[in-house]
């Protein structure tokens, strides 16, 4: 008798398991999570529909605007594709004014940009630095140029002459996550500096190397040496324009050399670094290297170009998008931001930018106030956006041309295409799930001021999304 009421027992739980709809296991999931001491004073937000019916798998608090981190990004990348276009390159042209005569160009050369954020990028072979500098150089020596009696100016005013997103931590700007963006931009605005730590706990570490070099900047190096046990704790302080930045905090001291990559405070400098190397290796003389901004700073007028001799075209947008959404290229964002904003009003900025992505989207049904957006990257603090408006973008995108190019570049977490998004006390998911019966669905997944580790945290949340497996 005993057997058969265990029996009867274990067939009626397998019968109520199997009735159990994913809207039931979704909320028996969160009430678990919600019941977490290390979650007591979280705020939290999840909302799934079924991405074929678009009806509504599970709603919690998906009106509540939260910091979603780098989980904006999706936002930001849907509107580039529509509003820009899956092939849309950016240009980087090379023009000059004045007469060429003899082998001497007696005017001005100029290089005018427009927001690449790949211009001298590792991550593309046509975009690496030695390429472009080569390809520049070849087109002066076609035009018989030996000599530029006048300056070679870097044109940055396409785009704001303001780098970094209002709202930005201090300690973030000085690294390279935090890299401005310019109307020139190059190698990703970013440099690697190279420390050595001392021998015993306490002593001074040395600079070892910076690449590429930071012209017209020092770094005060402050970075101890620790426990050769003790985790890497450095981080650079150094904000757009500055000529002294500070590295502070602490490298183990096990005798290996620590790289840290840090924001260039004003890439341009960089750039002309380079392409005088290269026009020097090429014996091709000329006045100097400035850029607009320093040209304008004593009222002098910007010259206008009489005639364009070469373009430089960027990777296409769903090859930039990949890197952005992939490896959460924050630059790229902000890059994308102004650029939305220069197609449509001719200035570059990210007020600019951040009024037209919230025009777009009330456009497509979703209200403004669920998008508080200061930037294009979600490296704000400030930002706040609800699951919500995050899963019915992504709705949107479902049906597009683009939209496989859009979805390939969505990085896999815990067997789901999800965009991660991670910040003191933020950890955040939204995607895409196809479960193991076919079924499609959409999500986004937000937490706020959780106590504890990240990953403690992210596995909290992937219980909750494993009902949808």
């Amino acid at each position: 008798m005993k057997h058969t009421n265990l029996l009867f027992t274990l067939l009626f739980v397998a019968l109520f398991a199997s009735a159990q709809t994913v809207s039931d296991k979704l909320k028996l999931a969160m009430d678990k999570m919600l019941a977490e001491p290390t979650l007591k004073h979280a705020s939290m937000s999840l909302y799934v529909l079924n991405s074929k019916t678009n009806e509504v798998v599970y709603d919690y608090n998906s009106q509540v605007g939260l910091t979603p981190a780098s989980s904006q990004k999706i936002i930001t990348s849907i509107t580039a594709f529509e509003i820009l276009g899956n092939d849309f390159k950016f240009k980087t042209t090379l023009g000059y004014k004045g007469i060429i005569k003899n082998g001497i160009l007696n005017g001005t050369l100029m290089i005018i940009g427009s927001g690449d954020p790949t211009m001298a990028s590792w991550r593309y072979s046509s975009s690496r630095d030695t390429t472009i500098l080569n390809n520049w150089i070849e087109a002066i020596k076609q035009l018989g140029i030996k000599k530029i009696n006048g300056d070679i100016i870097l044109n940055v005013d396409p785009f704001s002459y303001q780098p970094v997103a209002g709202g930005w931590p201090w300690e973030d700007i000085g690294n390279y996550y935090g890299a401005g963006c310019w109307g020139l931009n190059w190698h990703e605005n970013q440099f690697d500096l190279t420390l050595l730590p001392g021998s015993n706990d306490s002593e001074q570490s040395c600079i070892a190397a910076i690449k590429p070099n930071l012209p017209n900047c020092t770094l005060i190096n402050k970075v101890k040496t620790v426990k050769a046990d003790s985790e890497r704790d450095a981080y650079i302080y150094l904000a757009p324009y500055s000529s002294v930045g500070l590295v502070y905090g602490s490298i183990p001291a096990n005798g290996k050399p620590y790289t840290i990559s840090g924001a260039m405070p004003n890439p341009i400098y960089q750039m002309a670094e380079a392409i005088e190397t290269g026009l020097k290796s090429a014996n091709i003389k000329f006045n100097k290297i400035t850029n607009s901004i320093d040209y304008q700073k004593y009222g002098d007028t910007l010259p206008k170009i009489d005639s364009v001799f070469n373009t430089y075209l960027s990777p296409t947008l769903d090859s930039i998008n990949y890197w952005f959404l992939k490896k959460s290229v924050n630059l790229y964002g902000e890059s994308l931001l102004k650029t939305i904003a220069y197609s449509k009003t001719g200035e570059g900025s990210t007020e600019k930018g951040i009024k037209l992505v919230k025009q777009f989207w009330q456009d497509k049904g979703i209200d403004k106030g669920s998008l508080r957006m200061m930037d294009g990257s979600g490296l704000s603090p400030s930002n706040r956006l609800t699951t919500n408006a995050l899963v019915t973008a992504l709705q949107y995108a479902r049906d597009k041309p683009w939209y496989t190019s859009f979805e390939n570049a969505l990085p896999i977490y815990n067997g789901m295409k999800l965009k991660s998004g991670t910040m003191g006390g933020v950890k955040a998911f939204a995607g895409y799930h196809t479960n193991k019966k076919g079924k499609d669905f959409t999500v986004a997944m937000i937490v706020n001021d959780y106590e504890g580790t990240s990953s403690e945290v992210t596995q909290k949340m992937f219980q909750v999304l494993d009902e949808l497996k």
